[in-house]
């Protein structure tokens, strides 16, 4: 009994590794065949664009006028002077 139970273990041992080494092979690897674009033909060279006007200058008077002063922060108040020290002696 075993020598039966021996020899079925046997025989499952070499199938998983028969089967194991079946699926471990690797596929050809297959090499992506290069195909080159053939050469666009030259293109014919192009004319230089004509040159935009010069934009007219705008008047003063169309500038927006400032701010007024009313509306501008009020300014920090002066810091007061400081004493002359004492002359040493």
């Amino acid at each position: 009994m075993k020598k039966v139970l021996a020899i079925f273990v046997s025989v499952l041992l070499l199938a998983s590794l028969s089967i194991a080494a079946v699926g471990c092979k690797q596929a050809p690897k297959e090499e992506a065949t290069t195909v080159e674009a053939p050469a666009a033909p030259a293109a014919p060279a192009a004319e230089p664009a004509p040159a935009a006007p010069a934009a007219p200058a705008a008047p003063a008077a169309d500038a927006a006028p400032a701010a007024p002063a009313a509306d501008a922060a009020p300014a920090a108040p002066a810091a007061p002077a400081a004493e002359p020290a004492p002359a040493a002696k």
